[in-house]
């Protein structure tokens, strides 16, 4: 598979590759360099980083669903 690289060092990847990775808009990308060259993967959260929230979150509040969060639609104004 070719991709092209823009002006601004751009590349765009079809929607066949990110739909197999399983990401989609706001997620991150991992380039990671070795010997055979470049291997690119989806950067997941660390959920075993989250634990320490754990205390803040009010007795009875339901649980966060991040897979229904992912999916839903965002607004790009609100990207950095």
């Amino acid at each position: 598979m070719i991709v092209k690289i823009t002006s601004k060092r751009q590349v765009t990847f079809p929607a066949r590759v990110l739909d197999a990775l399983g990401v989609g808009p706001g997620d991150q990308l991992e380039l990671e360099e070795g010997p055979g060259g470049f291997v690119l993967r989806p950067r997941r959260i660390n959920y075993s980083r989250l634990g320490t929230l754990r205390d803040q979150i009010p007795p009875g509040h339901p649980p966060f669903d991040i897979e229904a969060f992912r999916k839903q639609g965002y607004d790009p104004s609100l990207r950095d």
